[in-house]
């Protein structure tokens, strides 16, 4: 739990210096707790305050540090002189008055309008060299500030205080970062960067949950958004609740492209959730054996289960961008005298704040023991994000009976399902649904496999070498999500078949080359090579959901998951099949996502 409250105190030569109370107002407040990372105040009780520079005061001589507060036990009466909230402005805690004995004034004056992002944007008043001018009638600044739902640990309170959910952050490393996207006619679009500023930056920001805006980006500097863009030239105020509610030009497709997507960076509070994990022995401060503090004792992590997921929440918590990889044998980073293990069974999801916040055992227990086996990570300031052209797979979807002797190939790579080892090779037939496949890479960083080349396998069959197990997953789920087909797609190889205007390819897969998707590239799999199907020869008519799961292991780091899944409603009556609602899997609202799982089937093939 954040600092939320206290005296403000803004940073003067060696020190730091405290603002007078005369003439402060709640708009004032508001630029502070935006800086602070917060996105609302709330009235601050000054008595408190008041009767803790009458006690200063009254014993001068008195001894500095454990304060009583007089029953309030709240954060602000424990924090450090020192937190490290902001280097222009920060709040301590009301023991700072017994600390300093005499406050210091260095602003007399604040006259925020509430819209500033900093408090240096606002007309000041300093107090003049060598003036022994003390603030009459008033006392040091105290502010108090609300966290967002992120940043709370009361649950019944992170109920009352709703973010918005019409706007969402995508791509970004840590929370309160990323590509703007707003919801509009239950599907997800993008902000045009024209006119992007930090005024409609911090609306964002706030009705997110966070503070006041740090950056506004521009040039799709988080990665480019996919789907329609619904706002051009956003000019909002400052004060405004929602981005929805400033003036904006509606989009046509020649004002703005996907490479001019809008983007955030926002004030977050202070945690100090860094201070608890470090990475050591690395050749940058990137990568290294992750070491953690429990209780007092540091030690290394298990890395049993130590994945991507891990990895990220980690790279996260140091402020150091994506994982890149999840490092399971570190004795070539052994650089450091810790060797007892402190925490094993680490499970997260990914989004966690901190290692401490995911799953883990109570008691250590690591068959791999051994200081070598301690995880450890690479992490990186970009990351690939790869997403479906969902429109193509709906386009191009069709049913083949292919004869078996056509089948010898796809049969060795395990690409037919189960029966077909049954079958009278080579008499008869595999029924097959067939559709092409388009991967591009909307992030920040190229994608290429984890394998390196050395251990690529060769297949003699169809001439390539294949460099991921496991690239993508083709499922045909029933309605309640039973999986009644399935086809396993190893890549056959990652190349680079077209790419965006200006963009050069840089991967091939003739003659031993390099593998990878190129940012602003795509891999294009048409319908008619070998494994691009679902064996479906078993499969009753019916009304089916076709899934198709883009690196479904984490394998390779993104910068966002939630878009590698895409998903099809499906109409199949033993002869033809149709495809309806295709959509990538964080496009649609949840309004929209719950009437697709109630799809009740295609009355006819007739388009309205």
């Amino acid at each position: 739990m954040p600092v939320t409250e206290g005296v403000v105190e803004v940073k003067y030569k060696d020190g730091w210096a405290q603002i007078c109370d005369v003439g402060w107002t709640a708009k004032n407040t508001r630029v502070v707790c935006g800086m602070m990372g917060f996105p609302h105040e709330k009235k601050v009780n000054k008595n408190f305050y008041r009767r803790l520079e009458r006690r200063a005061a009254e014993n001068p001589s008195r001894s500095k540090g454990n304060v009583s507060t007089g029953g309030r036990q709240a954060p602000k009466a424990k924090a450090k002189a020192k937190s490290k909230q902001s280097s222009a402005g920060k709040k301590s805690t009301g023991g700072l008055y017994l600390e300093r004995q005499k406050n210091h004034y260095h602003i007399h004056s604040v006259a925020c309008m509430g819209t500033e992002v900093h408090l240096a944007a606002c007309p000041l008043e300093f107090s003049k060299p060598n003036s022994t001018i003390s603030c009459d009638g008033g006392m040091p600044v105290v502010v108090s500030c609300i966290p967002g739902p992120l940043f709370m640990q009361n649950t019944a309170f992170k109920k009352k205080l709703k973010t918005s959910n019409n706007v969402r952050l995508k791509g970004g490393a840590q929370p309160g970062e990323g590509r703007v996207e707003v919801l509009k006619d239950n599907e997800w679009g993008t902000v045009c960067d024209d006119r992007w500023n930090l005024q409609s930056a911090s609306v964002v920001c706030r009705e997110l949950g966070f503070g006041s805006a740090k950056e506004a980006l521009t040039g799709a500097r988080m990665g480019q958004g996919m789907g329609p863009i619904y706002m051009n030239e956003v000019k909002c105020v400052g004060q405004e609740r929602s981005i929805w509610n400033c003036p904006f030009r509606n989009i046509t497709s020649e004002d703005c492209k996907h490479s001019e997507d809008a983007a955030v960076r926002c004030n977050l509070p202070h945690m100090g959730l860094e201070n608890t994990i470090r990475i050591v022995g690395g050749r940058s401060t990137y990568e290294g054996r992750v070491e953690v503090q429990v209780g007092s004792k540091w030690g290394t992590v298990c890395s049993t289960g130590w994945t991507t997921k891990e990895a990220m929440v980690v790279c996260r918590q140091l402020g150091l961008g994506y994982s890149m990889h999840a490092i399971t044998e570190t004795w070539y980073w052994d650089s450091s005298n810790i060797t007892d293990m402190v925490m094993s069974g680490v499970k997260c999801t990914g989004s966690e704040l901190a290692l401490s916040q995911c799953q883990r055992h109570k008691a250590v227990s690591c068959q791999k023991s051994a200081a070598k086996f301690a995880a450890g990570v690479i992490c990186s300031e970009t990351a690939s994000d790869l997403i479906l052209n969902a429109p193509l797979v709906q386009q191009t979807v069709y049913i083949e009976d292919r004869p078996l002797h056509m089948l010898y190939c796809a049969a060795e790579e395990d690409c037919l399902s189960k029966s077909a080892a049954k079958a009278n090779w080579p008499y008869g037939h595999r029924r097959l649904l067939r559709f092409s496949s388009q991967i591009e890479n909307i992030g920040r960083a190229d994608f290429k496999p984890k394998a390196g080349r050395h251990s690529w396998v060769w297949h003699a069959c169809h001439g390539h070498y294949h460099s991921m197990d496991i690239f993508t997953h083709y499922d045909l789920l029933s309605s309640n999500g039973t999986k009644v087909a399935e086809g396993h797609k190893a890549s056959f190889c990652l190349e680079d078949s077209d790419c965006q205007e200006g963009i050069s390819k840089r991967y091939e897969c003739a003659n031993f080359g390099d593998q990878g998707i190129t940012v602003g590239c795509w891999d294009l799999y048409r319908h008619d090579i070998d494994c691009q199907w679902i064996d479906i020869s078993d499969v009753k008519p019916g009304n089916y959901i076709l899934q198709i799961v883009i690196n479904p292991n984490f394998e390779v780091a993104e910068s966002d998951f939630t878009n590698n899944a895409m998903k099809c409603n499906c109409k199949y009556d033993g002869n033809r099949v149709w495809l309806h609602n295709c959509h990538n899997g964080d496009a649609f609202s949840e309004e929209a996502e719950r009437r697709f799982e109630k799809y009740p089937g295609q009355l006819n093939n007739q388009i309205s």
